[in-house]
């Protein structure tokens, strides 16, 4: 298939870029020997993850069903962490995942018991898939017949417990919805709390520090908020096994300290011999998407407003959640170039506007705009409000080519209603 021959909106994902962000990633794990996991909540177009896997450690995930994606089509490392995790959730957890991250120490006690029961069967034999599957059944989960996709065999490993601390260093201006640290964070436990629940130091079976607190930031912001982590944590950092800096890491951004990032983790590893883990998302795919769309009308009021099959509101949220403006190929900043319009949805959201550009030469019905970077947080964050169809997802291959991986259609909205 030739590019001109996708039907709009289609994601398309581009796999040489894919590919020289993940040799980057590759390439820092062999340097300093932590281990990058793919954030799957900005990313999980899984269809590409064994070859993801051939560069990195694993996933990491935020929830159950992003657990068994991790585990089901990547199978190598399967971490995870949420702010709060069922007791049903937790049964099937154990068996799919090799680290799992507390939120608080009232979740690490009322999940503990679950984890060391497992730990203390695994070296026994059996097959990991029967024993998901038995505990599906004995939770009652209710899952339709194309949910249950089979899990793959794999001898159970023992789950590490970590606890998710939060450093009160917020690196970010702006955009509390996206800090962690910010006043009032439901996100990670102080100092505070850590020392009111443990006064004794970190249980014997807590094996790990995770911190997760930036978002599209550099390494000089990650070495401020690991020397804060440092300094409030110290006393608990002898006694673990590994620590998590969690994501929102540039590292594949042209101009990213790259060289600063390897030095904080080797002086990590060495000042306090423990593992050390990194949970890019956004980093896996940066600029390695696109958003295909096409011009249906042009409305004028003041100014031209182009009405396109693509929605801010239904294919790519964080326009209107952030906000921000999406880079546009062949546009420029409105009032730039000589012909200014705002493009928008086919939606009746009044608001469902995807910003203001201006072009070198008119746009006309019929047209093909292309979003970029448009991989990440796109298809994971996508909905049918207004019945809009759900974009295809396409990959275009290193020989040109194009691919298409998947279409969506009228079942696709209404399987997710009642």
């Amino acid at each position: 298939m030739r590019w001109e021959e996708l039907s709009t909106p289609c994601y398309v994902v581009n796999e040489k870029k894919l590919k020289d962000n993940l040799k980057i990633l590759q390439q820092l794990e062999r340097e300093t020997g932590c281990h990058v996991l793919l954030a799957q909540k900005a990313f999980s177009m899984y269809a590409l993850y064994p070859m993801i896997g051939s560069y990195i450690s694993g996933t990491t995930a935020s929830g159950l069903y992003e657990a068994r994606l991790g585990y089901e089509e990547m199978g190598k490392e399967n971490h995870v962490f949420a702010p709060a995790y069922k007791t049903e959730d937790m049964a099937e957890l154990v068996n799919i995942c090799d680290h799992i991250v507390f939120n608080s120490a009232t979740q690490y006690r009322k999940h503990r018991e679950t984890i060391a029961r497992h730990n203390s069967g695994v070296s026994g034999s059996g097959d990991t898939a029967q024993k998901v599957a038995a505990l599906r059944t004995a939770a009652g989960t209710r899952e339709s017949a194309a949910s249950q996709t089979a899990v793959p065999s794999r001898r159970p490993q023992k789950v590490s417990i970590g606890l998710r601390v939060n450093p009160e260093c917020s690196t970010q201006e702006g955009h509390a919805i996206y800090d962690p640290c910010a006043t009032g964070s439901r996100l990670g436990v102080t100092l505070a709390a850590l020392m009111e629940e443990f006064p004794e130091g970190l249980p014997g079976d807590i094996e790990g520090l995770h911190f997760h607190t930036l978002c599209e930031q550099d390494a000089d912001d990650l070495e401020k908020t690991f020397l804060a982590f440092e300094e409030k944590f110290k006393p608990y950092l002898t006694n673990v096994k590994w620590i998590n800096f969690g994501g929102g890491h540039h590292i594949t951004r042209r101009g990213y300290q790259l060289e600063r990032l390897k030095k904080l983790i080797s002086y990590v590893k060495d000042t306090y011999h423990v593992e050390v883990y990194l949970e890019p998302g956004e980093a896996v795919a940066f600029y390695a998407g696109y958003l295909v769309t096409e011009v249906q009308d042009i409305v004028k009021n003041d100014i031209e407003i182009l009405i396109l099959d693509a929605s801010a509101a239904c294919h790519m949220p964080d326009v209107l959640e952030m906000p921000y403006r999406p880079p546009l190929r062949d546009g420029y900043d409105a009032g730039e170039k000589a012909y200014n319009y705002r493009l928008s949805s086919m939606t009746c959201l009044a608001g469902d506007v995807i910003g203001d550009y201006s072009f070198e030469h008119p746009v006309k019905i019929g047209d093909r705009l292309v979003f970029e970077d448009m991989a990440i947080y796109s298809m994971v964050k996508n909905n049918t409000f207004n019945g809009m169809p759900l974009p295809a997802i396409a990959l275009a291959k290193e020989d040109g080519s194009v691919e298409l991986v998947k279409e969506f259609g009228y079942v696709d909205f209404k399987s997710r209603l009642s």
